[in-house]
């Protein structure tokens, strides 16, 4: 009998630290996935940094020749599928920054008929087709020496500041209903109940990403089609698409600044008038007594 308990108790314990192990795997996956949003602006902004200089008859910084043909393509054609996609979770992540709680998510890969298996499978496809062309993209504009840090200096701090708040909202979007999903599945077969330590893991992934890369570059999305605007370059379908995507970033932003400003108003509100209500009630004991 005491054999039988001891060997329970091991079992027990061995189950607890695989499914403890299950879990530190997962927030490291999910974090790592998360970036890939954040990734995808960042080869935005090269390829609208190679777009400019393909305008203006200049040269890449390296000569690649596979990357360079690769990305000279990239650059060329109206726009990719990752713009389509971006577009679409920033849209999405707008709509859902838009509702009063903001997280009960808004599934724009899905509808309320749609069953989990079905919306599992299409956060499936989104993942894996955002990863290849993060990874070719990224692998690309390497090879090719492009970055957009030249038109860091054209935005103020403020507009920085709201633009890496909107950020932020949409990479929460894509991990709560995209990543997620996915990897909780794939690791444990159901979806695990959302976590603080695994937001604070994805929030400092991504501010340390944003102080590495993406402050200096990102810019170039919006700045290179005013740029263009300004010396008379024909401003194409990627220039405004890619102006299009930072002022929808930052216009996501500006409703959860709005949305902070009117929760800290309500809160005053209630406060000043749950102390007059206590100065009334005071008032009206003291009449009492006389």
């Amino acid at each position: 009998m005491y054999m039988n308990q001891m060997t329970s108790i091991k079992i027990i314990n061995h189950n607890n630290i695989l499914f403890k192990s299950k879990q530190t795997l997962q927030v490291f996956i999910t974090t790592l996935l998360s970036l890939l949003l954040p990734l995808s602006f960042l080869l935005l902004a090269r390829i609208s940094t190679a777009s400019y200089l393909l305008s203006r008859n200049l040269e890449f910084p390296v000569s690649e020749p596979a990357s360079t043909v690769f990305f000279s393509l990239l650059s060329s054609i109206p726009f990719t599928p990752l713009h389509v996609l971006v577009s679409v979770l920033c849209v999405a992540s707008l709509i859902n920054a838009l509702n009063s709680d903001g997280r009960t998510g808004f599934h724009i890969f899905g509808s309320p008929e749609t069953s989990g298996k079905e919306q599992l499978y299409t956060a499936w496809i989104v993942l894996c087709t955002l990863q290849v062309c993060v990874g070719l993209g990224i692998e690309g504009s390497i090879g090719v020496g492009i970055e957009g840090s030249s038109f860091s200096h054209d935005r103020n701090m403020i507009c920085r500041l709201v633009f890496f708040l909107g950020l932020h909202t949409t990479t929460v979007y894509w991990w709560r209903t995209i990543v997620k999903p996915v990897v909780d599945d794939t690791m444990f077969g159901f979806e695990m109940e959302e976590r603080l330590v695994e937001r604070v893991v994805m929030g400092a992934s991504l501010g340390g990403l944003w102080w590495w890369r993406l402050r200096d570059e990102v810019e170039a999305l919006a700045a290179v089609t005013e740029l263009k605007r300004e010396v008379g370059a024909g401003v194409g379908v990627v220039d405004l698409m890619s102006w299009w995507l930072y002022y929808l970033v930052v216009t996501i932003g500006i409703v959860r600044v709005m949305k902070w400003l009117v929760w800290c108003g309500l809160v005053l509100l209630y406060q000043k008038v749950e102390q007059d209500r206590g100065d009334n009630n005071g008032s009206l004991d003291v009449e009492e007594k006389v």
